[in-house]
C-alpha cells in the first residue's frame, strides 16, 4: 500500500522518519510532506495512487476525495467536520480520529479562557499599552457555578481541573455517567443550566444534531453577565446573536472556534465584539499534545495494516 501524510504533525522530523523507516519495513511505501496545502488541485496530486491519506485539520472536500483511490483516510485530529464524509460514504472509505490527543489541553485551554475573561486580561492590555483607564476588579472562579455542557473525554478533564477551584459543578449531556456524578457533579437539564451557571463550557461535536445547538433562546436563558467559553466547534453556537449579547454586554465569552478558520474576515461578528477574548482555535495545540496525537494516528494506521479498525468514524 502507499501511504501518504500530506500534512505535518509537527512532531520532531526524527519520529516521521522512524515510522518511515517501520512502515517500509513491512513493505508498503510512505510519503510525506513538511508543508500543508490550501489547494484542492495539489491534494489530488498528493494523494495520487494513494491507499491511506493522513491528514491534520486542514479540509478535504468531495473534489479531492472523488477524485482519489483511497480506502481510508487517518484523522490526526479529534473532529472530522472538515471531511467530506458523505464522499466517503459514498466512496467506502473508512475514516478514523485521534480522539483523546488534547484532552488536556484544551481542558487547560478552557481554564486560561475562564481567568483571562474574570481577570479583565483585554482591558488590562488597553491600559497597559493604549493609556485607556479601563476598571479592573476581577472576579474568582470559586464560589460560581460551572455549567459544563458534554462530559466526554475533554468534558471529564475539565471537571478534574475545576474540583480545586471551589466552585459547584454542574453538567448537560446525552449520556449521564455514573463516574461523573461520583466527583460530585450534578447533571441537569439544559435550561437548567443555561439559567443557573455563571460560567459555562461547550464540549460537544458539531454535526447535523448540534449545529446552533446554543441558539438565540438558549443563550436568551443565560445569567447577565455569565461566561460562555467555547473551544468545542464554532458551528454550535448562533454566533451572530452572542455578538449581539456581548456587544449589549449581557454576557461575556472566551472563543477560540469559529464558524471558519481564522483568519475572520472584517465583518465577522466576534471579531469586533465587546466583552470577548479570541483566540487562534489553539486549544489542542502543545507541544505533548502533537506528541500524544502522532503515536495515535500511527497507532491507527499499524493497527489497520493487521486487519484491526480503531477509532473508526460511524458513516
Amino acid at each position: 500500500m502507499k501511504i501518504s501524510l500530506i500534512d505535518p504533525l509537527e512532531v520532531d522530523r526524527e519520529i516521521i522518519e522512524n515510522h518511515k523507516e517501520k512502515i517500509e519495513s513491512l513493505g508498503h511505501e510512505f510519503e510525506y510532506f513538511e508543508e500543508s496545502t490550501g489547494s484542492d488541485e495539489e491534494k489530488i496530486e498528493r494523494l495520487k495512487d494513494t491507499d491511506i491519506a493522513i491528514i491534520t485539520n486542514k479540509p478535504l472536500t468531495s473534489q479531492v476525495i472523488n477524485n482519489t483511490k483511497l480506502d481510508l483516510i487517518d484523522v490526526a485530529f479529534t473532529g472530522v467536520d472538515h471531511v467530506d464524509l458523505e464522499a466517503c460514504k459514498e466512496k467506502g472509505i473508512k475514516v478514523l480520529n485521534a480522539s483523546g490527543y488534547s484532552d488536556d489541553s484544551v481542558a487547560e485551554l478552557v481554564i486560561g479562557l475562564t481567568i483571562s475573561v474574570l481577570r479583565k486580561f483585554n482591558e488590562n492590555r488597553g491600559n497597559i499599552f493604549d493609556g485607556e483607564n479601563n476598571y479592573l476588579l476581577g472576579e474568582l472562579i470559586k464560589g460560581k457555578t460551572f455549567g459544563v455542557i458534554g462530559t466526554g473525554n475533554i468534558g471529564s478533564k475539565l471537571i478534574d481541573l475545576l474540583s480545586v477551584f471551589g466552585c459547584k459543578i454542574i453538567a448537560y449531556s446525552r449520556t449521564e455517567k455514573e463516574e461523573i456524578k461520583a466527583k460530585g457533579v450534578e447533571y441537569v437539564d439544559l435550561p437548567t443550566l443555561l439559567k443557573e451557571s455563571d460560567i459555562v463550557s461547550l464540549h460537544i461535536p458539531n454535526n447535523k444534531e448540534t449545529k446552533g445547538f446554543l441558539g438565540s433562546e438558549e443563550l436568551d436563558l443565560m445569567k447577565e453577565g455569565a461566561v460562555l467559553i467555547n473551544c468545542a466547534r464554532g458551528a454550535v453556537v448562533d454566533n451572530d446573536y452572542l455578538a449581539k449579547l456581548l456587544n449589549e454586554d449581557k454576557l461575556r465569552a472566551g472563543i477560540d472556534v469559529f464558524d471558519m478558520e481564522p483568519p475572520l474576515p472584517e465583518d465577522y461578528p466576534l471579531r469586533n465584539a465587546k466583552n470577548v477574548i479570541l483566540t487562534n482555535h489553539v486549544a489542542f495545540y502543545t507541544k505533548e499534545a502533537m506528541e500524544i496525537r502522532a503515536d495515535i494516528v500511527f497507532d491507527n494506521l499499524y493497527q489497520y495494516l493487521e486487519g484491526n479498525i480503531v477509532n473508526e468514524i460511524k458513516l
